[in-house]
C-alpha cells in the first residue's frame, strides 16, 4: 500500500494535491466553474493547493481565497514568485526586492498572514542564487512565509540553497515520459524533501495507444491518466503530484487515482518508458 499522506516540513497533506494553474476567472462563468472545482477538491480530501503569483496575474490566488476563505484548518496553500508572465513568455525575475513585493501581494490576495509554502518559481540567472534564496529566508524570519521551496533546479542548486535556508520542497517537470529529474528525485528522497512534479501527466499519455499504460488501464478498467498518477505515487514516498483541471469530472477521476494499487508487474511494465533527457 502506498502512503496516503506526505509531509511538507511540519505540515501533513494528502498525497494528491491540486494544481490551480488551469483555473480562470476572466468571465463570470469561468469564475463560477473554478469556484466549484476548488470547493469540490476540498470536499474530496485535497489538502494541498498549488498556485503562483503569475497565474492570471494574481487572479488565481484571488480566486482561491474567494472560493475557500476562511480556509479549512488542514488546508495547505503553496504559491510561487520569481517568474513573470506578461504575455506569451515566462521570464525569470529574482531580484530580492521583487520577490518581497510579490510575497506581500500574495499574502494580500490569499488573505493570510503567513504563506504555508513559498516557492522560488525559477532561478534568475542574472541574480546570485544566494540573494534570491536569502530574500525568501528573510521573509521566513519575519514570519511571512512558513516554508521555502524551489522549482526547476539541479542538485547543485538545491545543495547551494540548503546552505542558506531550509528547503522543504522541490517542484520540477517529471512524469512517466519525462524523467530528466530522476537523480534529483532520489536526492530529495535522501534528504526527506517533498518532490512536486509539475505536468504530472504527459498529455500524450491520455491516449497511450499500444503502450503498456493503455494495456494496464484497459485491464484495470481505469483511464491512462489514472495509471500515470498512480505510477507517480508508487514511484517515490516523497512524491506529491498536483494534477490540475478545469473540469469537475476530470478532478474526480484524478483524485480517484490515490486509491489505485499497481502490481509489481504493472510497475515493471511502465519502467522501460523512454526517458526524455
Amino acid at each position: 500500500m502506498t502512503p496516503t499522506t506526505i509531509a511538507i516540513g511540519d505540515l501533513t497533506v494528502a498525497r494528491l494535491g491540486f494544481g490551480a494553474l488551469r483555473l480562470d476567472a476572466a468571465t463570470a462563468g469561468e469564475r463560477a466553474a473554478s469556484t466549484a472545482i476548488l470547493r469540490r477538491a476540498v470536499e474530496l480530501g485535497v489538502t494541498f493547493i498549488d498556485t503562483a503569483d503569475s497565474y492570471g496575474l494574481g487572479r488565481n490566488e484571488e480566486l482561491i481565497a474567494e472560493a475557500l476563505h476562511p480556509y479549512p484548518a488542514d488546508l495547505v496553500i503553496g504559491t510561487k514568485a520569481g517568474q513573470c508572465h506578461p504575455g506569451d513568455e515566462w521570464i525569470p525575475l529574482g531580484r530580492p526586492e521583487y520577490l518581497r513585493q510579490q510575497a506581500e501581494l500574495s499574502l494580500r490576495r490569499l488573505r493570510v498572514d503567513c504563506i504555508d509554502l513559498f516557492q522560488l518559481h525559477r532561478i534568475d540567472p542574472t541574480v546570485p542564487l544566494t540573494d534570491q534564496v536569502g530574500a525568501l529566508k528573510r521573509l521566513q524570519d519575519e514570519g511571512k512565509i512558513r516554508h521555502i521551496g524551489l522549482s526547476e533546479v539541479t542538485i547543485a542548486q538545491l545543495t547551494q540553497a540548503t546552505e542558506i535556508a531550509p528547503i522543504v520542497g522541490v517542484q520540477n517537470l517529471y512524469n512517466l515520459h519525462h524523467r530528466r529529474s530522476e537523480r534529483l528525485l532520489e536526492h530529495c528522497e535522501q534528504l526527506g524533501i517533498v518532490f512536486i512534479p509539475w505536468l504530472p501527466v504527459q498529455p500524450s499519455a491520455r491516449a497511450g495507444a499500444g503502450e503498456p499504460i493503455a494495456e494496464i488501464a484497459d485491464r484495470l478498467g481505469i483511464s491512462t491518466t489514472q495509471v500515470a498518477l498512480a505510477w507517480l505515487l508508487h514511484r517515490s514516498p516523497v512524491m506529491l503530484p498536483i494534477p490540475g483541471t478545469s473540469k469537475l469530472a476530470h478532478l474526480e477521476e484524478n483524485l480517484a487515482a490515490a486509491h489505485i494499487q499497481l502490481s509489481d508487474a504493472d510497475l515493471s511494465a511502465l519502467d522501460p518508458v523512454p526517458m526524455h533527457v
